[in-house]
């Protein structure tokens, strides 16, 4: 049975809407993507951030937050992990090789796949926060398995525009850095916020 009126519906949606589009890893990490491989080669890694995160909201929805209560080293162990892992991928992008083919600048490598976007969400932070709290405050109360379902689906269709912005934004930016040089700052700069955005994790 569906619980949802459209008052709650609606501020679902401007949550959903809010959180997916202000910047975080995932955010960070598909402008950089946008920016060094283009759209196109960049749309795995977009579909699996949406995808992913939607049934990251689904299984916790369902049943996989209670684990965590149970045992909250596991929510620790996660947190640690995550921090570690956005260290590795801030290297990654600063250090990522990039070349001038036929007068333009590309870097050297390959994008996220599908699935290494999906599985990212288990580990990122920000992603927690948001399907916590919006199971937490938007979930009707009394819930069922369809409530849940309608909500990883508003976020999977609301966050798939949001984050697609970011990597539109760094492709609109390969022609200001069509430069090496420029393109290695950027890739310096991306990776420098994206260990500053581990900060509050370490610190909560």
């Amino acid at each position: 049975m569906f619980h949802f009126s459209l008052e709650l519906m609606l501020s679902l949606i401007v949550f959903a809407t809010v959180s997916s589009i202000t910047p975080g890893p995932n955010n960070l990490m598909i402008m950089s993507s946008g920016l060094n491989y283009g759209f196109r080669r960049s749309l795995p890694h977009l579909l699996g951030i949406s995808i992913g995160f939607g049934l990251m909201v689904l299984l916790i929805g369902l049943g996989a937050q209670s684990l965590f209560e149970r045992y909250p080293f596991l929510h620790a162990l996660m947190k640690y992990v995550g921090a570690t892992y956005l260290c590795w991928l801030a290297l990654k992008i600063a250090t990522a090789p990039t070349a001038e083919v036929n007068g333009t600048t590309k870097t050297l490598g390959k994008p996220f796949s599908f699935l290494q976007a999906a599985a990212f969400q288990w580990v990122n932070p920000k992603a927690w926060v948001m399907a916590v709290a919006a199971l937490t405050a938007y979930l009707p109360h009394p819930s069922s398995m369809a409530d849940v379902a309608a909500l990883s689906v508003v976020f999977m269709l609301v966050n798939f525009p949001c984050v697609g912005a970011w990597a539109g934004f760094g492709v609109g930016l390969r022609r200001i850095l069509s430069q090496p040089g420029r393109m290695r700052m950027f890739n310096w700069a991306t990776a420098l916020l994206l260990l500053a955005s581990i900060y509050p994790i370490l610190a909560s």
